[in-house]
């Protein structure tokens, strides 16, 4: 069963991510297949994107199983440059993207929704960035798309919290755009559908116009990320967040 599934209708392209019995977390298979649909992404003529998952969530995060398996830095390195390049290819896609939250987007899983010309969600989803539970940072951009949707200030305390809050909270924090009482996904068919109607080349422009001023810092802090992760993949912290996190139990962090 492939990780990521791929369907186009009528001028719009859904990407599902498709490890329901995970809650969608995100491991190196759905990583690497996700990258490989944002480049079919890049040449089919659809100009709307619809990023989505199956069953009852949007994305857990980073795979946690993926996190407990010993790995050096050279491999945590590969790991990190690889999402890198899925944020990149996503961030500068010459769609309109819209991300479509049900059920819980946390860590990883709210990095890539974030990483999204319209955020839409359910009213009941959950969202957050839960990094610090395993001791490590916000990466997949995390910490740039926060800081241009609220601020650096109120992102470090929203990472540092490790806080969830619903769909309706998330709209009044700044970090969902448009919330709804039905299905989140035909929600975004029936938005994307409205968009389909504008001159599509000037509303790419003006998508262009405002990424391109940031791409260079976004770049940096996804540097910065993977360094962070790497290091912080070795310390005594990550590793307990990990071993509580799988036993089902509260960390005892030094």
């Amino acid at each position: 069963m492939s990780a990521v599934l791929l369907e186009r209708e009528d001028g719009l392209s859904i990407v599902t991510l498709n490890r329901p019995q995970s809650y969608n977390a995100m491991n190196e298979v759905m990583l690497s297949q996700l990258l490989e649909t944002v480049k079919q992404l890049e040449g089919n003529d659809d100009r709307i994107v619809i990023i989505c998952g199956a069953g009852d969530a949007f994305s857990a995060g980073g795979d946690v199983q993926m996190m407990a398996e010993e790995r050096t830095n050279e491999e945590m390195a590969e790991t990190m440059d690889l999402i890198n390049e899925l944020v990149l290819r996503l961030y500068k896609l010459n769609k309109i993207v819209i991300s479509a939250i049900h059920g819980s987007a946390a860590g990883l899983g709210l990095s890539l929704a974030l990483n999204s010309d319209i955020t839409l969600a359910h009213k009941d989803a959950k969202i957050g960035m839960l990094f610090a539970g395993v001791g490590f940072v916000p990466d997949g951009g995390g910490h740039f798309f926060l800081e241009k949707r609220i601020g650096a200030h109120r992102a470090k305390q929203f990472i540092w919290s490790m806080q969830q809050i619903d769909g309706k909270h998330g709209q009044a924090f700044g970090l969902i755009d448009e919330i709804t009482e039905a299905d989140v996904v035909e929600t975004a068919k029936q938005y994307g559908k409205k968009l389909l109607q504008l001159p599509f080349e000037a509303s790419i422009a003006t998508k262009h116009i405002y990424n391109e001023q940031d791409e260079q810092k976004l770049r940096a802090i996804l540097a910065a990320e993977k360094v962070a992760q790497i290091e912080l993949s070795q310390t005594a912290n990550h590793k307990e967040g990990v071993q509580a996190f799988l036993e089902k139990r509260i960390p005892r962090f030094e």
